[in-house]
């Protein structure tokens, strides 16, 4: 007579590693180019894309959100084809 026995394959599941995605300050980027890219691209409403408008008038850059990398680089390709 076999014995068999049940062995439960454990399955590690690791966070990819986040980026925060910010936006700078030039001198040649309007202020609506910065609210139309925010807001297709960064899926932001029209207030939050003012409100990062402004910090990146006044800060030198503002915050548009924290991805992965693959979307990281996806959205700043995106934008830089759009600029």
């Amino acid at each position: 007579m076999s014995v068999q026995t049940a062995q439960e394959d454990k399955l590690e599941l690791i966070e990819p590693k986040m980026y925060r995605v910010y936006m700078l300050n030039d001198d040649y980027t309007t202020w609506d180019f910065c609210l139309r890219i925010i807001t297709s691209v960064f899926h932001k409403t029209l207030e939050e894309a003012d409100d990062i408008t402004q910090e990146i008038h006044t800060k030198g850059r503002g915050y548009c959100g924290t991805y992965t990398y693959e979307i990281a680089e996806t959205k700043a390709s995106i934008v830089q084809q759009q600029a």
